[in-house]
């Protein structure tokens, strides 16, 4: 029989996204009892397949060939796992959104997530991860492109250009448009009104 560590490492590299994930014991709660969870997870560290870096909270390490040493968590990661550990949604901030869907070439210096858990600051490998406690309606149960999306609207403010629209909608699938459109409906009156700009034919937006 497999035993649980071995179970688990096989969820890491199968599910999870191998070396570099950052995992909770939450993850693996149909691979075993949660005792025998949390000794495999103790396990594993004393053997360096995982690395503990906050309470709760491992990491899978993962090398940098070049160079030969091992990388620091990714904060995404970090902020992935602390959801699914907290049962909370966590999105990237306003400004980290704008800038991966090409709407600003700034760069964000902070790593700062909104979340409907509490506020925190965590400080793993080097880096400090900042969550910012905002309202549900801020943070949507969707897709993480829907929240993006959103996120993305509401950081542009009221009157978004045509650029922003173009952006957003490229953004989104067919499938995810139909739940951005019901999640814009509940959102502020221009967070809807710049919604239905995203979902109008391309040839009648305005800028």
């Amino acid at each position: 029989m497999t035993s649980t560590p071995d179970r688990i490492m096989s969820r890491i590299n199968r599910a999870l996204g191998g070396p570099g994930a950052v995992v909770t014991a939450k993850d693996f709660v149909d691979v075993a009892e949660r005792a025998a969870v949390d000794q495999a997870l103790v396990r594993l560290v004393r053997a360096g397949s995982l690395i503990r870096v906050r309470r709760g909270l491992y990491h899978m390490p993962r090398v940098n060939e070049r160079l030969g040493i091992t990388l620091p968590p990714d904060a995404d990661a970090v902020a992935d796992a602390v959801g699914r550990q907290t049962g909370s949604a966590v999105a990237p901030s306003d400004a980290v959104v704008a800038n991966r869907l090409g709407l600003s070439t700034q760069v964000p210096a902070k790593h700062l997530y909104m979340t409907t858990g509490r506020s925190r600051v965590m400080r793993i490998g080097g880096q400090t991860i900042r969550f910012r406690r905002v309202s549900s309606r801020r943070l949507p149960s969707a897709a993480p492109e829907v929240t993006q999306a959103l996120q993305a609207l509401r950081s542009a403010g009221p009157d978004p250009d045509i650029a922003t629209i173009a952006a957003v909608r490229r953004s989104l699938s067919a499938r995810q448009r139909r739940a951005f459109a019901r999640h814009a409906q509940y959102d502020t009156h221009w967070i809807a009104a710049s919604a239905r700009r995203v979902l109008a034919d391309p040839s009648k937006a305005r800028g």
